[in-house]
């Protein structure tokens, strides 16, 4: 197992279980990944920090510090992937995780060879493979730059996942057009993955806390009530 860290493409695994992380990381570097693996909540906070990785695999229960916890702590300074591995399947559990910040939730057991094509999937649509006519998009203050893949509230840095990344761009590039929640699961999942629509609320709800002043009465996403979400044009005065 490959303890490098400063390969570009390195995946970070957080795992207390030495077999499954064993597993996981054979399978991962059988399709060209460097990994690195630690086996507990605080380990994982310090080598995020130190070796950049291009995505996570994160246990939910760890010692030391559980996996809700570390993404939380993971997404107040960084957008990488993060997919939870946990032996609970409750729809609760996956929209708690997603509402954290994470962008999938694999449950045990579950299929190494399958993990990693999500892996790869999830990092497909994190690294878009064409540059849009327009790479800046901005109204009021909210600017995203697709060539540097950034979004920013009057100067300030925020910090998305890559699914909420997705969906702001489908939004902001569409000003006033009433996207239907299908139409953005195909934006996050454009592979066709089985995914409750209500992951679009969540991911709405935690955009809105990071880029509006006040998400109860928001003034860049607004809901279209039964059908989805647009984004405000320049006469937009109506409340979302």
């Amino acid at each position: 197992m490959s303890q490098s860290v400063s390969n570009q493409d390195t995946v970070l695994i957080v795992e207390d279980d030495r077999n499954t992380a064993a597993l996981v990381s054979t399978y991962l570097e059988r399709d060209g990944f460097s990994t690195l693996v630690v086996h507990d909540g605080l380990q994982a906070i310090e080598a995020a920090a130190a070796c950049k990785p291009v995505f996570v695999i994160l246990d939910v229960m760890l010692p030391g510090m559980d996996g809700w916890e570390i993404c939380r702590t993971l997404r107040k300074t960084s957008d990488v992937p993060i997919l939870m591995l946990t032996a609970r399947e409750e729809e609760l559990d996956r929209v708690a995780g997603l509402a954290m910040g994470a962008d999938d939730y694999v449950v045990k057991p579950f299929s190494p060879r399958e993990l990693v094509e999500r892996v790869k999937a999830i990092l497909r649509r994190s690294r878009p493979s064409s540059p849009l006519p327009v790479s800046v998009f901005s109204f009021a203050g909210l600017e995203l730059d697709t060539e540097k893949h950034r979004v920013a509230r009057d100067g300030r840095p925020i910090m998305l996942t890559s699914s909420e990344f997705k969906i702001l761009l489908a939004l902001m590039s569409s000003p006033g057009k009433a996207f239907s929640r299908e139409e953005l699961l195909s934006q996050c999942y454009p592979q066709g993955e089985v995914v409750i629509d209500r992951v679009i609320d969540v991911h709405i709800g935690k955009l809105r806390q990071k880029i509006e002043d006040d998400p109860s009465r928001p003034r860049f996403i607004k809901t279209v009530r039964g059908h989805g979400y647009r984004f405000s044009d320049e006469n937009d005065d109506e409340e979302g």
